[in-house]
């Protein structure tokens, strides 16, 4: 898939516009979640995602990863690292001001 496609589609399925990421070579996040949904485009290099169900896979240019939110899952960034798009949906957001 190419960004225009993915940033589109993010778009029609009521995600937040895509930010790009950078994670650097051979890096890791051990076990997390997020408070939203992800959804993600590789744009270079590679990435693997093992889930808390047990699912390990790993996503490379034009690959597309999914999230749910508060899904736990770890990640490993390949030897060129990794870049991609992301799109969140059910993004916290700050509670308004008081009024004075």
């Amino acid at each position: 898939m190419d960004a225009t496609t993915f940033q589109r589609q993010l778009a029609e399925e009521g995600f937040d516009p895509a930010v790009r990421v950078e994670r650097e070579a051979d890096g890791l996040w051990d076990e997390h979640t997020h408070p939203f949904e992800a959804k993600a485009l590789i744009l270079s290099g590679e990435i693997r995602i093992r889930t808390g169900a047990g699912t390990d896979r790993t996503y490379r240019e034009g690959d597309v990863f999914h999230l749910a939110h508060e899904e736990p899952h770890a990640e490993w960034y390949g030897p060129q690292g990794v870049v991609y798009l992301v799109g969140r949906r059910g993004t916290p957001r700050p509670a308004p001001a008081p009024a004075t």
